[in-house]
Order: structure tokens, then sequence, then C-alpha cells
């Protein structure tokens, strides 16, 4: 990846999650941590596991629709690194989105613009 690639990917948005979002490994059906902070592009994932590096996953969390209901997001994802958190056993993880569907993509970039979390 280039360092022009990088830098674009790190300026979207991000939002910090203020509540308790759990990450599922869709092909394990496992939670494998919590959203720390999320963009359009990718999210910083606070991990209960130490995943490979360099692997691609499917992951599976909820945000709530326009009515408020806790609604599935899909994602493909590429781990690109991860960094042991103060806590042992616990560890912080960047993921790049590969694959998200227009719809879900869609109920993310909403999510993250509303009020609340938000930093560059």
């Amino acid at each position: 990846m280039s360092t022009e690639s990088v830098t674009d990917h790190r300026r979207a948005k991000r939002k910090r999650a203020q509540e308790a979002i759990e990450v599922i490994d869709t092909m394990t059906e496992r939670p494998i941590g919590r959203i720390g902070n999320i963009s359009e592009t990718g999210m910083m994932l606070f991990a209960t596991v130490n995943l490979p590096e360099d692997a691609l996953f499917q992951l599976s969390f909820q945000l709530p629709d326009d009515h408020g209901r806790p609604k599935p997001i899909e994602i493909g994802a590429h781990h690109l690194w991860t960094d042991a958190a103060n806590m042992p056993g616990q560890f912080w993880a960047g993921f790049r989105f590969i694959d998200i569907s227009p719809d879900d993509a869609a109920r993310l970039r909403a999510w993250i613009d509303q009020p609340g979390g938000q930093y560059v």
C-alpha cells in the first residue's frame, strides 16, 4: 500500500464507540472483542483474543437502524496490526474494511455522522 493511500485511509472520520458494541467472527460465531473506534474504512477493536495478523475476517456487529432497533452490519475485514492492551489477555487490533454491502455502508455512515464521539 502506498504512503498516499495510507494517509487517505486515515483521514476518514472516526467515531469512538461510547457504548459496548460486540464484534462477532461470523466464521466461528464467537465474539472476538468490542469496537474502540470505527470509520467507513476500518476500525480499531478492543480484542479479547489474540488474532493472527494479516488475516482476513468476516465480522458482524449491531448498530441501531432509523427506528433505534439493533440491526447487524456484516463486513469483510483485513487485520492489519495488534498491540497488547494494558490488561493481560487483551489486545488492540486494527482492521481495514474490504467488503461491505451498500446498505450496511449507508447505515454505518449514518451512525458515524450522528452526534457524539467523532474525531479525525
